[in-house]
Parts: C-alpha cells; structure tokens; sequence
C-alpha cells in the first residue's frame, strides 16, 4: 500500500492504495467522490471522464498512483461556491442535456475540457470532442444545445440531428 495525494476540487486529499487501484476507484471508494460513473471499465463511454491538469481523463484507465501530486476536478468540483449549479451543470438542466443522468457527470467534464480549450466551439467541434462519450437516452441534440449554451452561444439554431 501507497498513499497517494492529490489534489481534488482544490482540497488535498490523500489515501493508501494498492498500486493497480483506478482513479475512479480511488476518487468513488476512497473520498467517496460517487459523481464519477463507471459505466463499461473499458475506457469506451466516457462517464468516469474527469480533469486531471485540466485535461480530460477516463478515470477508469488511469492510476491513481500514476497521479501523485495532480490536480483533478470531478464533477462535484463543477458547482459553484455557493453549491448551486455551475455554469456547465446549469446548462445542462436548462436544456435537457440529460435523462437517466447516468452519463451526465462525463459529459459535464468532457466539456469543461471543450470549453477551456475552445470557448466557443462549432456544433460540428462539440459533436467531435464528445465521441468518446455515450448517451443511450438523449438523441445527443440536447446536450449539443446544452454545451453550445454554456458556452455563451446561441443554442436554438442547431442543425437536425
């Protein structure tokens, strides 16, 4: 066993693990972080996405070992001081980017990663930067609405799906 610290929502946090232990088993089991999903284990649907260095990551591919010292958001990291929704959540909710909410906090993250790195992307740009995420309830068109929202753009023009 190793402890490991990191940073998380901007409070260090730190426990012992055994090396193989996930992120997403070391942030939901360990600091009983639950909003990070595992929905496949294999790295192909995008709800265990988190921000490590403000990069997103599927948490249930990467070490939690490997990231000693990181700074990692999850999706409770998103709200606002006050605790009300962030900016993201807001729109997320405002738009019906979500259903059964399963695969919300993944797609929550991967867009503060779009939007850190393109503040005001495409519709075309939003569909590409979330392939990696999958949503078997929406349609994808609400949530495409909800990232374009949160990114100050009009979110009511976009194309049919």
């Amino acid at each position: 066993m190793t402890r490991v610290t990191m940073t998380v929502n901007g409070r260090q946090m730190s426990a012992e693990t055994e090396g193989r232990t996930l992120l997403s088993s070391y942030l939901r089991d360990l600091l009983g972080l639950t909003g990070t999903h595992v929905g496949c284990d294999t790295s192909q649907c995008g709800a265990c996405v988190v921000l490590v260095d403000g990069k997103a990551v599927k948490s249930c591919t990467a070490f939690a070992g490997d990231l000693e010292g990181a700074e990692v958001t999850t999706v409770e990291g998103m709200a606002n001081p006050d605790g009300s929704l962030g900016r993201i959540q807001q729109a997320f909710q405002d738009y019906h980017g979500l259903q059964c909410g399963f695969c919300t906090p993944g797609m929550v993250m991967s867009t503060a990663a779009l939007l850190a790195e393109n503040p005001t992307p495409t519709e075309e740009e939003v569909r590409h930067y979330l392939e990696g995420n999958i949503c078997r309830c929406t349609g994808y068109q609400n949530i495409v609405r909800a990232v374009m929202a949160a990114s100050g753009q009009d979110a009511g023009a976009l194309a049919a799906e």
